[in-house]
């Protein structure tokens, strides 16, 4: 089989997206490869079809339980001979995935990168055993000092091409600038590889950033708006998460805490019933990963700042997975950044603690930007953006422009008659007045104190981030970084130059809408709660039976059989034969109370067709397609050999112009096919009416054609 036809059949899909055949072919080559696409743009799918189409065991790197039983239950629901090795399982579980193993059972394996340690050497030995194809290494950021996410377990893989020479690697993130993706190569040693960056654009997240006084109102305000969506709200600390779990629930918001303080039951009870569309709403730590691959959460909300942009992409990249519109609200307090440049710091290593307080300080450069965002992190990313992407709050929202000449004259006058020496937070209390032990005595003495009195802290903290990042002042480097002037400020100071600045009226973004017309809603809560069904009495996540794109799809094409239904976004074979039937009575019930017709029926109204083309046939004979031609001279009594004789064509080629007025009803199965063989091709197509021609011809036997099957097939669905 080839790519697409792997790609359809197993997953539903009708092509592939960018840059994934691509990936696919190098690495079924044999060749080593580093993919970086964005969340949800369909990584797994670069290692999964390989591993199908070649005749061995994948291996597959992951650093997350909750996420290997995600991809696995996935494709085991899909038809793929998949399963996981790791801590959570039972000493029985992990053996008979061994033997699985050793009687080559699996095309996927799934482990955690601890059994790669080095001193642990019975997982590698184990491996050698088996007929391994290629390794795919996934999160692959978390093996550089240079990523937002630095795990040691992960160095030990770059033993794995000294291990296994000759098998190919892929690694895998979403997340890496141009140094970590150099680093992640490097690490794991990866010879010649293919590469392949996608875009880190996720057009259809909305994001957009508050400074609010009161978080918990504006976020009642937002979730009011959500319309009982699925989200994740994440919060800095454990406390935070059950605290403000509980003040929704108060609310009437259905919502759960999430955090690595909760015992192993509890936090596997929660994450399941947010996964199976139990819980709408889950609260989490930003420090604990939740390895979440839930297609259809619909918005992420950070009551903190993320600790650096990498960790702010991947978490709202949980948003939207399927494409679908989805908003990140992020409340921006700027305590945050003191209390997050406390754990920036790691002790005994300078270089990566001045590493992770730029990374921090560019997360608060985005907080506070005030230039489109989605530009400011696809060019964080080193990624060309257009200046305004028209869905995020800079582009949506409403400004006014205010003269700020003396403000920044005081502000730049404080800087200079202190030295340079300070940071933000001496100069403001300066600037206000303080009196405060840290402004001295000879500080107090300076005519300039207290000039700035008439501004509220938090007001003189914007303005700095302002003048900061227009280029009036620069932050030096280092940890505990002072105000600089630059040339822009000594050009105020001494030539009067006036400084306008562009201000954004606090206004709250209206709700991201979907094409909800598109689609009947009854239908569309009718098909959810079958999926919700189904996914309870197979103890599997709701997304696994069908994505919301798929539901979408069904409730847009209304389809009536098996045919129609191959034509929805997500159903492939395995998908079909297992919840076709289902979904198909759920909707031909529900069209027969409503009096619906299928959209993807691509001959609706046959009578008047056929009527119109035999008005055709006989008024205008030299202006007709050559399918017609062959159908006009079958009418008369020709066969395929014939008519293929006197038109110079192949027989294939006359027999497939026949098959479209079989198709349309105009011709009969009889008229094609000998009356003896149809009842035994019935039957066997009847079994399974999904299979390829080529199974059905195997079962039949050489005595019947390929184009007889076909017309019989073809017959099944004009019944």
């Amino acid at each position: 089989m080839k790519p697409n036809q792997i790609l359809k059949q197993y997953f539903g899909y009708d092509a592939f997206r960018k840059h994934q055949l691509e990936a696919i072919e190098a690495f079924i080559s044999g060749r080593d490869v580093f993919v970086l696409m964005p969340t949800g743009g369909g990584k797994s799918l670069c290692y999964q079809i390989p591993a199908l189409l070649r005749d061995g065991l994948t291996v597959v790197v992951s650093p997350l339980i909750a996420l290997m039983k995600d991809q696995v239950d996935a494709l085991r629901a899909n038809g793929v001979a998949a399963a996981f090795l790791n801590s959570s399982m039972n000493p029985d579980e992990q053996d008979e995935i061994v033997r699985q193993v050793e009687r080559g059972e699996l095309k996927l394996l799934y482990a955690a990168p601890e059994r790669f340690n080095s001193r642990n050497g019975s997982f590698l030995t184990f491996l050698k055993k088996a007929k391994i194809t290629g390794f795919a290494v996934d999160e692959a950021h978390c093996i550089s000092h240079w990523g937002h996410d630095f795990r040691p377990d992960y160095m030990e893989l770059a033993q794995l091409k000294a291990v296994f020479p000759n098998i190919p690697v892929m690694s895998l993130t979403a997340s890496a600038d141009k140094a970590t993706q150099a680093d992640i190569i490097d690490k794991l040693r990866l010879r010649n590889p293919a590469i392949f960056v996608s875009s880190f654009d996720r057009k259809n997240i909305r994001y957009e950033v508050r400074n609010s006084e009161n978080e918990f109102e504006e976020l009642l305000g937002f979730l009011e708006q959500q319309n009982g969506d699925s989200g994740i709200i994440y919060t800095l600390k454990r406390n935070d998460t059950e605290t403000l779990a509980e003040e929704l629930s108060k609310a009437g918001y259905n919502a759960i805490a999430y955090h690595a303080g909760l015992d192993n039951l509890t936090r596997a009870k929660h994450q399941d019933l947010f996964l199976k569309d139990k819980v709408p709403i889950v609260v989490a730590t930003i420090a604990f990963g939740m390895g979440i691959d839930k297609p259809n959460v619909r918005f992420v909300v950070h009551m903190n700042m993320p600790k650096n942009i990498e960790s702010y992409y991947q978490e709202t990249g949980r948003a939207g997975r399927d494409g679908l519109p989805s908003t990140a609200l992020l409340f921006f307090n700027r305590g945050d950044i003191s209390t997050l440049s406390y754990f920036a710091r790691i002790e005994g290593n300078e270089q990566q603690s001045e590493i992770m307080l730029n990374k921090l300080y560019q997360m608060a450069d985005f907080c506070q930007t005030m230039e489109c965002r989605r530009k400011f992190m696809l060019n964080y990313f080193d990624e060309a953006a257009p200046d305004e992407c028209g869905n995020c709050d800079i582009c949506l929202g409403n400004y006014t422009t205010e003269d700020i000449t003396i403000i920044t004259q005081k502000a730049c006058s404080a800087i200079y008659r202190l030295n340079e020496q300070f940071g933000a937070n001496i100069v403001i209390d300066f600037l206000r007045g303080s009196k405060s032990k840290k402004i001295t005595t000879w500080m107090r003495n300076i005519k300039t104190y207290g000039v700035g009195a008439d501004l509220s802290r938090k007001e003189w903290q914007q303005w700095f981030d302002y003048l900061i990042r227009e280029e009036y002042i620069i932050r030096s480097s280092g940890s505990l970084p002072t105000l600089q002037l630059t040339p822009k400020a000594w050009d105020v100071l001494k030539n009067g130059k006036k400084v306008l600045a562009r201000v954004k009226k606090v206004e709250p973004m209206k709700h991201v809408e979907r094409k909800d017309d598109l689609f009947d809603k009854k239908l569309l809560e009718l098909l959810r709660e079958q999926r919700r069904l189904i996914a309870e009495k197979e103890n599997i996540s709701a997304y696994i039976v069908l994505s919301d794109v798929s539901l979408f799809d069904l409730a847009r094409k209304i389809p009536q059989d098996m045919r129609e239904l191959s034509m929805v976004t997500g159903f492939g074979r395995m998908k079909r034969a297992k919840y076709g039937n289902v979904f198909l009575d759920v909707i031909k019930d529900y069209c027969a109370n409503k009096g619906l017709k299928s959209v993807t029926n691509p001959f609706p109204d046959r009578k008047r067709k056929s009527k119109r083309r035999r008005k055709d046939f006989s008024n205008r004979f030299d202006s007709t397609s050559s399918k017609e031609i062959s159908y006009m001279m079958f009418k008369k009594g020709q066969n395929v050999e014939t008519i293929a004789k006197q038109r110079s064509l192949h027989p294939g080629t006359v027999y497939g112009h026949l098959m479209e007025y079989v198709k349309t009803g105009h011709i009969k199965v009889e008229q094609m096919v000998d009356k003896k063989k149809i009842k035994p091709i019935w039957n066997v197509i009847k079994k399974n009416p999904d299979a390829y021609l080529k199974e059905f011809k195997e079962e039949l036997g050489d005595s019947f054609t390929y184009d007889e099957i076909k017309a019989v097939k073809m017959g099944l669905f004009t019944k």
